[in-house]
């Protein structure tokens, strides 16, 4: 995309005008202090987003982010666009609201592992559900940060928080199985600290039609300081994540010596060159399988000696809710003529009440 000599939204130049300037990572950047703890894993997806969006060839008036409430949910004021900070948990459903109306925009959910999943699991869920064409990154630190340290639905069990001071009893949800479960059409995770791999996750994201689920493990330096450092950490990272590719097998390790075998309808890991274990017989990755099942399988990777998977767990085309929605209302038309709001509001009982 281009901008005019003001700033303003342009277009491709003609053959032989002069040229505009591109836009670039700082026109998506607002004028607001970027209030974040130092160190917190939101800024770098920020910067990651805005180095984005020049790339995706749609006009900057045509973006829109909206948040719920929490620490993550700050990012609208941080984005040169159009955007709403709304309420708890009910980002989702504003967001669905808005591509409803403007299917033209290209529209963004920024949330919390507590703004989503917790007031707003059924929102969350049936976003997911009903394939809306929304781009939602869910920064998830594990914790309530903005509240000042409560556990919350990704919380670890055994986690002791100013709320769970026995600790937390509560299983967590898992946000990579809980969008596939729900029939997400796109679902990956990543991390803040990797971030050439958090931008390729991102732009995959950026470009599917449909309801695009990101998760981003992220560093909450306050209340929940290391809890992916095995993760973030490049001696070790390598030994603790696998990451996802299309058509390839799952091999991960300092060495690439390890993989992942499937047994049954368990994952299994397995040492390369021992027992006779070689590629040829790991699992290979396929992320557009309709059932999603193995994706599910994958998402439950992580812990013990099993590593956790990064990348695009599931991507696979199908009709959007808007353009069902489109259908619809286009066919019931063409049946019953163009529909008269007044002459519905007016057809039912009606009550005159007259003062004494």
């Amino acid at each position: 995309m281009y901008r005019d000599d003001n700033g303003g939204p342009g277009t491709a130049p003609a053959a032989g005008a002069p040229v505009k300037c591109p836009l670039t990572k700082k026109d998506f950047e607002s004028d607001q202090d970027v209030r974040w703890c130092p160190g917190c894993g939101d800024y770098a997806v920020l910067a990651q987003v805005q180095k984005l969006l020049p790339t995706l060839g749609i006009p900057r008036e045509n973006f829109a982010f909206i948040s719920g409430i929490g620490c993550s949910s700050r990012f609208p004021y941080y984005m040169q666009t159009y955007g709403m900070h709304s309420i708890h948990g009910r980002a989702p459903a504003i967001a669905s609201g808005l591509k409803l109306a403007r299917p033209d925009l290209s529209v963004w959910v920024v949330t919390g592992d507590g703004d989503a999943l917790a007031i707003g699991g059924n929102h969350f869920i049936h976003a997911m559900r009903r394939n809306m064409d929304l781009k939602i990154i869910l920064l998830n630190n594990r914790i309530y940060g903005l509240t000042k340290g409560q556990y919350s639905p990704t919380s670890e069990e055994g986690k002791k928080t100013k709320s769970t001071p026995l600790g937390s009893i509560d299983r967590p949800f898992n946000p990579v199985a809980l969008a596939l479960g729900a029939g997400a059409t796109f679902v990956a995770r990543a991390t803040d600290s990797d971030l050439p791999h958090l931008q390729g996750v991102l732009a995959r994201a950026a470009q599917h039609k449909g309801a695009a689920f990101v998760e981003v493990l992220q560093n909450c330096v306050v209340f929940n300081d290391g809890a992916y450092e095995s993760l973030a950490d490049k001696t070790t990272r390598d030994n603790a994540r696998v990451l996802l590719e299309h058509g390839k097998p799952l091999v991960y390790g300092q060495e690439r010596d390890r993989g992942i075998r499937l047994e049954g309808l368990k994952t299994r890991v397995v040492q390369l060159g021992a027992d006779g274990a070689g590629e040829s017989g790991l699992l290979v990755h396929d992320e557009a399988t309709d059932d999603g099942a193995l994706a599910y399988l994958l998402a439950q990777l992580g812990g013990g000696d099993a590593p956790v998977a990064l990348g695009v767990f599931r991507s696979i085309e199908a009709a959007t809710y808007q353009e069902r929605n489109a259908q619809q209302a286009t066919a019931v038309r063409r049946a019953k003529g163009q529909g008269d709001l007044g002459a519905l509001l007016r057809g039912g009982d009606t009550w005159i009440i007259e003062q004494q």
